[in-house]
């Protein structure tokens, strides 16, 4: 019955086929900004939830002479 319905209604077959590239796209896109992205940051941005002395108001790391 829902197939009939939508093979009624006319130019249907062109919604998969953005789907399908919008995914691609995000995918790839997702992909380059990981291969690119600066790994000692990333390291670092990592590591905040388990630092002792990074402030989450500046986000920055606290001096640890204090």
């Amino acid at each position: 019955m829902f197939s009939d319905f939508m093979s009624s209604i006319d130019g249907i077959g062109i919604y998969p086929v953005i789907s399908l590239l919008m995914f691609f796209t995000v995918f790839v896109g997702v992909g380059v900004y990981l291969f690119t992205a600066n790994k000692e940051e990333m390291n670092n941005m990592a590591m905040m939830p388990l630092d002792k002395n990074f402030d989450e108001k500046t986000n920055e790391r606290e001096n640890e002479n204090e």
